[in-house]
């Protein structure tokens, strides 16, 4: 094996770390959020995107950028949060192309209902990998990003 793959062989294993420290959070994420909220991580992670935005609403486009889904995917999520009430779609006024997504206020008092399994879970989570070896030096890399809000 030369310099070349030696390089390739530590991209893909930081990469299989990064997936199993990703994997350990989402199983945690999903189990706590399915069981005490009824709501899956990808339709918290729209929500709190949403939550974030000036004027509370998105194109579907950056939603979908947003929560890591496809166009498509992303309009089957929209639809079952708003058959919730959890959200709105909105027609763009510059643009009748453009659809904005928004949340609702049923849907803020569910994610400020959340926010704390969520925030407790990931905390639990992210001490759980901090005690595996492998793990470890991701969640230190974590622990050290500046704030962005």
């Amino acid at each position: 094996m030369g310099i070349a793959d030696d390089a390739v062989e530590i991209r893909a294993q930081g990469w299989r770390t990064l997936a199993a420290l990703h994997g350990l959070i989402e199983t945690s994420l999903e189990r706590a959020l399915q069981a005490g909220h009824d709501l899956s991580v990808v339709e918290y992670t729209v929500l709190d995107a949403l939550s974030r935005q000036d004027g509370w609403h998105m194109r579907m486009s950056q939603l979908a950028r947003a929560a890591a889904l496809s166009g498509s995917a992303t309009t089957r999520l929209v639809t079952r949060l708003e058959q919730r009430g959890l959200l709105t779609r909105i027609l763009c006024a510059d643009d009748r192309r453009g659809i904005y997504t928004e949340l609702t206020p049923a849907g803020s008092e569910l994610l400020a209902q959340t926010r704390p399994t969520h925030d407790r879970v990931l905390t639990d989570a992210l001490a759980q990998a901090e005690a595996t070896p492998e793990l470890a030096p991701l969640v230190d890399a974590l622990h050290r990003l500046p704030a962005t809000r």
